[in-house]
Order: structure tokens, then sequence, then C-alpha cells
């Protein structure tokens, strides 16, 4: 499948969206989820957690807690924490907990499918705006020919304000481009996929999960996967 992209510096960026586009992505590969999963992993590893194993369905991280992996389950199923999990998806709650020394095991209905789509990226990054430029200043020292910026959208089929507006920001960055934050925000404040934040009816989400998202380059490391027995494990990367 084609991409739009743009090239600088001998490096191809790639711009695609949802999960059919995750299993195209090739090269360097930034699967971003900004409301809410890699926001909330972002935190996570910020209150201390050693390393995410992300999972596409709840039941696999059910299923790999019962044999001993992960001392903790986050995530969500339509915006819920799934049963059996100690954490949802919420970066608000989750910056509420000590996660000294632990380790998550997250399930999404994006950005964790999103990884575990992209079969043929020869490395993973996880993106959100908190962990932008660390994340572009990571592939930049690597030096990959192709960049794919791939966008997961809400439940990983619909595309979405802020995850389609965070990729345009990478590939700005990514292009020498410096883009301007405030207005990127107040595009993604303006959509509808903040409502349900505000929407005392939905408790599962909260305003300030918003804030937290939308609060760029907060954090000065980017989050990498590794492929280890069978598994896809993040962990803070120094830049």
């Amino acid at each position: 499948m084609d991409f739009p992209y743009g090239a600088i510096n001998n490096m191809e960026v790639r711009l695609g969206s949802l999960v059919p586009d995750a299993r195209e992505a090739q090269g360097t590969t930034i699967i971003i989820d900004v409301f809410r999963a890699f926001t909330t992993a972002a935190i996570a590893f910020d209150h201390g957690a050693t390393e995410i194993i992300l999972v596409a369905e709840p039941e696999e991280a059910l299923e790999l807690h019962r044999r001993g992996v992960g001392d903790l389950l986050m995530g969500e199923v339509a915006g819920k924490r799934p049963e059996g999990f100690d954490f949802g998806n919420s970066p608000y709650e989750i910056s509420q907990v000590d996660l000294a020394g632990k380790s998550l095991v997250q399930s999404t209905r994006a950005g964790t499918v999103g990884v575990a789509a992209a079969v043929n990226a020869s490395e993973i990054y996880l993106c959100s705006f908190v962990v932008a430029q660390a994340t572009v200043d990571a592939i930049r020292s690597d030096g990959p020919e192709l960049v794919s910026v791939i966008a997961m959208g809400d439940e990983g089929f619909n595309r979405s304000d802020e995850d389609e507006h965070c990729g345009m920001y990478l590939r700005n960055i990514l292009e020498d481009r410096k883009p301007d934050f405030d207005a990127v925000k107040t595009l993604i404040l303006a959509g509808g996929a903040t409502q349900k934040f505000f929407d005392p009816r939905q408790s599962q989400y909260h305003p300030e999960d918003v804030t937290l998202a939308l609060e760029a380059d907060r954090y000065s490391f980017a989050m990498k996967i590794s492929r280890e027995d069978g598994l896809l494990v993040a962990r803070k990367h120094a830049v």
C-alpha cells in the first residue's frame, strides 16, 4: 500500500493509519495512541515501571498473568477496565500509582493492537505527544532509511483527530520542521473525541486524561519494543 511520505537526509517518512496500515508498515515504525494507551504507558514508566508487555486481547493478558508474566495488568475494553485487570487505561489514574520495580501487561483496543499487527516492522516505538521529541531523537540516532508513522485511531479501525495530528506532528519534526503544538492542541480539543472525557456519565474517562495527553515532550525518554520469547516488550529507551 502506498503511504503519503516525505524524505529528508535520506530518511523516508511514510504516514499511515489504523490496523491495515500497521500490518503493512516497514522499517522503523512508530505506533501512535494519544488517547490513551501510550500516554498511559509513558506515565507508567515515569512512575517506576520496568517493562510493559503489550498484547492485543485482554484474554492474552490474563493468560500471561496466570503464567506468571507481569506483576500487574492495565488496559481497557470500550474505555473500561476489563475484569481481572488492576488498572484501566487512564493516564490520570496511573499517575496516582507507585509502580517502582513493577512489570505490566497492557491490552487496549487500538495502540497495543497496532503493535501486535506491525509484524513487518524492523523496530517499533510507542508514541504519543508526551514523548514525541524523544522518540524522534531516538530514531534519528539510529539513522534508519525508512520510518513508518501509524496513527491507530479509535479501536484501530476509525481515524481520530488526536492520532492523525500526532502523526503529522512527528513527520514535521522528523523532516526538520517545527510545528506549532498550541495550534495542533486547539484542533484536537475542538474535535469530537475529547467530549467523552467531560461527560459525567462516562466515569472511566477523566478530564485530566486530556490534560496529560496533550502535553508535548513531557518526558525525555522514548519507548521501544523488543521481541523476547514471542512477547512484545516495551522499555524506556534513553536518548
